[in-house]
């Protein structure tokens, strides 16, 4: 079967890199809140991945375009400051490994002056590599790996088929501290619907602590219709927590999360309320911020439902 690129999907932060397909959906297509539910993991030839970093360089250095390469290819290096690079998709680093050290290597003998390279990975990716194999992707300049932890609490993680447990993903995040790669994990508030909200937070607090990422980002619950998530609320079964109530699971993560030094956000569209600050530093000013919203109990303090999104 033919590799179908994928749609963009990237962190925030990655918004003014190149998107480089390695894959396409998500190995681990079983939780119950994500679109990625949908899809199987689609893996591209090598050679399909060299000959677009071919054409990159082709363009980037005389302006020359490729007969073959989607527009996507040009639409993207036409802005392309060529400092930083995202591999796709849901989790580029399942690309087999010998395979990903081969591209990774291509890209830096045709672009030696790329700055850092990111990509999405889940706990198991991290976990079938050694920290030494892991150094070499760094020094391959994978410089930040950004993994959704989405909840500390092993019973949400079970009912949502995260797939790995809470010791799993600190096991993960260790190997990735230890390698020197950078760490950013992501949280879901209100994935413990509205009676596990409380050791929902307070679990996630817990392995936010334990995992000492360098960024961690909050997300709302946003649910996807189609998705076995959906569907259990259409059935009765999961109740959606209220606006006020995720921001009280978001100031419980906050106020209990102990960072060495940690860049902390809710800035994503999915959130009623953003707040961005660096972990200790700031959390005095985060809680203050989080305790007036929750005092006033102001609707209008809040992003509408219909500019929420993912």
């Amino acid at each position: 079967m033919a590799f179908e690129r994928p749609e963009i999907i990237r962190p925030p932060s990655e918004h003014d890199s190149y998107y480089l397909p390695l894959t396409s959906g998500c190995s681990n297509n079983s939780c119950t809140f994500c679109a990625f539910s949908f899809t199987n993991l689609g893996v591209r030839d090598l050679q399909d991945v060299k000959q677009e970093i071919d054409a990159m360089y082709l363009y980037m250095n005389n302006h020359i375009m490729v007969p073959g390469q989607p527009d996507i290819v040009y639409i993207i290096l036409r802005r392309w400051n060529g400092k930083k690079l995202f591999l796709q998709d849901g989790d580029a680093l399942v690309y087999p490994y010998p395979k990903l050290v081969e591209a990774l290597q291509h890209l830096g003998q045709k672009f030696p002056y790329i700055e850092r390279i990111a990509s999405y990975a889940t706990p198991q990716d991290i976990l079938r590599r050694s920290v030494d194999e892991l150094k070499a992707l760094r020094d391959l300049k994978l410089g930040i790996l950004y993994m959704g932890v989405e909840s500390g609490d092993d019973e949400v993680l079970q009912r949502i088929r995260k797939g790995a447990t809470h010791e799993q993903m600190v096991e993960a995040a260790k190997k990735v501290k230890e390698s020197g790669i950078l760490l950013s994990v992501t949280v879901l508030l209100g994935l413990g619907g509205i009676k596990g909200s409380q050791q929902h937070s307070l679990e996630t607090a817990r392995i936010l602590t334990r995992m000492d990422p360098d960024f961690a980002g909050a997300l709302t619950l946003t649910l996807i219709p189609g998705t076995p998530l959906y569907k259990a609320y259409e059935r009765g079964e999961f109740d959606l927590v209220t606006p006020f109530t995720s921001l009280q699971e978001l100031k419980t993560i906050v106020q209990n999360s102990t960072f060495t030094n940690c860049f902390f956000s809710s800035m994503h569209a999915s959130n009623y309320y953003a707040i961005r600050g660096t972990l200790p530093a700031d959390r005095e000013k985060l809680i203050k911020q989080l305790e007036n919203i929750l005092a006033s109990k102001d609707p209008a303090l809040l992003r509408p439902e219909f500019l929420r999104g993912l």
